[in-house]
């Protein structure tokens, strides 16, 4: 379990941008760097999606919705990841959540995941 700690949130115009952050201040450095980091998104009444993921080394994955707009990074060694969103569109707009999930020494994605609290995103047209 990592504690994850969300911000940068808030409200834009369809078209704009926001930066979401990620931080898991309480975890040590090669803890974080057992996991993969990624973005998930629920809108009322919908099923909750993968945005987007990124492994240690920066390999990444979005759905298809998002790619071209958006882009995921993260910062090892001072434990953070990023969502930079780009041309947002009301549909966007969810509650955004951090996902930590654990692999083994091979990588291999493992069942232990942890969450944020997370982020509204409000994107107006």
């Amino acid at each position: 379990q990592v504690w994850l700690v969300e911000s940068g949130g808030g409200l834009a115009q369809a078209g704009g941008s926001l930066r979401l952050s990620c931080a898991a201040p309480r975890a040590i450095t090669s803890v974080f760097n057992s996991h993969v980091m990624g973005w998930y998104r629920q809108a009322p009444g919908k099923q909750r999606e993968l945005v987007a993921d990124i492994d240690r080394i920066g390999s990444t994955n979005y759905v298809d919705s998002v790619k071209g707009r958006f882009t995921i990074s993260r910062d090892n060694a001072h434990k953070k990841i990023y969502l930079q969103m780009s041309s947002l569109k009301p549909e966007d707009t969810a509650i955004y959540y951090c996902n930590a999930r654990k692999v083994d020494y091979t990588g291999r994605r493992l069942d232990d995941d942890s969450w944020g609290q997370g982020i509204q995103v409000t994107v107006s047209s």
